[in-house]
């Protein structure tokens, strides 16, 4: 079983449209019917872009060295509507979230949020921390339902929280635990009706779809409105399709989301140890997020890890995870 991608800790707030439109850099030529005009044409009227980020400063700070073949290159992450990402209870977290939902509200826009704070989270990996306790959870995620009640978003909810208790990286009552506190996640989101819920369910080379089905009905699927795949990894939208389409058969029909973020060029090379998931050279930008896919049970394709953004300081001149990469984003680009 291939490696997963650890999760980088975003601590950043969510990137800025300029306006126009980008196209994917890099897609595979073996794509083709993931890839026709519709999909590429622009960014999704639907989505909302947060007018903050790393990307839009990076780009700012790049006209203004007057690097404006690379600026131009960074737009192209920083023109699409990115996922937002809500990771500690630091004060604050619950205005923040009622900002973007009204923001996105007034214009038409649905936007993206990605909650990742569940306890334990990552098992001790680059992205090792979250609630201190399950109470703390409940309070955490309770107050994030409330601040979206009356407005339309996305939610992607708790990456690797599933795949890693399947794997076995919890004790068997912290993985009780954190199946009770889906659960409840799940059912705290759905007192907002205008919000998509979207439990993670890893990627087509982590977990087979026979042993990931249970575990997501044990995390509350069923009255989730589906599952996410691929989020901060790299594996091809075709096979994640394939892969998505095998689980939903499984678990009655469930619609899913695919992170399209950095899968361009697919993944890196096995057997590179960390360096195939932690900021592996080579990759480029994939589908640009949108709601219209082309494929009846994928909902819509994302972009929920930040382009740009490292993975963690897994090598020298790589900076810990979360943090603005600027040669790595450069090259995700095309530049």
């Amino acid at each position: 079983m291939a490696r997963r991608a650890r999760l980088s800790l975003i601590l950043a707030t969510s990137l800025i449209a300029l306006g126009a439109v980008a196209v994917a850099a890099g897609a595979r030529e073996n794509e083709p019917e993931l890839l026709s005009p519709p999909l590429l044409s622009a960014v999704s009227p639907h989505l909302y872009v947060d007018p903050s980020g790393a990307a839009v400063a990076a780009v700012r700070a790049l006209d203004q060295a007057g690097r404006r073949r690379d600026a131009a290159f960074v737009r192209r992450i920083a023109d699409q509507p990115t996922s937002v990402w809500f990771t500690d209870s630091n004060p604050g977290f619950v205005e923040r979230a009622r900002r973007l939902a009204v923001a996105a509200t007034a214009a038409s826009r649905m936007p993206v949020l990605t909650l990742y704070n569940i306890p334990y989270r990552d098992c001790a990996g680059h992205s090792a921390g979250g609630a201190a306790d399950a109470a703390a959870y409940r309070r955490w995620v309770t107050a994030l339902a409330g601040a979206l009640r009356g407005h339309r978003a996305i939610v992607v909810l708790e990456p690797d929280a599933v795949p890693q208790a399947v794997r076995g990286c919890l004790s068997p009552q912290r993985t009780a635990e954190r199946y009770g506190l889906l659960r409840h996640a799940v059912a705290a989101l759905r007192t907002a009706p205008g919000v998509r819920i979207y439990l993670d369910a890893g990627n087509p080379t982590w977990v087979a779809p026979a042993r990931m089905a249970p575990a997501l009905r044990s995390a509350g699927i069923g009255t989730a409105s589906g599952f996410a795949l691929n989020v901060a990894n790299f594996e091809t939208t075709a096979d994640n399709v394939a892969y998505g389409n095998g689980l939903a058969r499984i678990l009655g029909g469930k619609h899913f989301v695919v992170d399209t973020s950095r899968n361009g060029n697919g993944p890196a090379q096995r057997g590179a140890g960390d360096r195939h998931w932690c900021n592996p050279p080579g990759r480029r930008l994939g589908i640009p997020p949108t709601l219209r896919t082309g494929h009846t049970m994928v909902d819509a394709f994302l972009w929920v890890k930040r382009p740009g953004e490292s993975d963690g300081a897994c090598a020298p001149g790589h900076p810990p995870a979360g943090h603005w990469f600027p040669a790595y984003a450069l090259s995700l680009a095309g530049g």
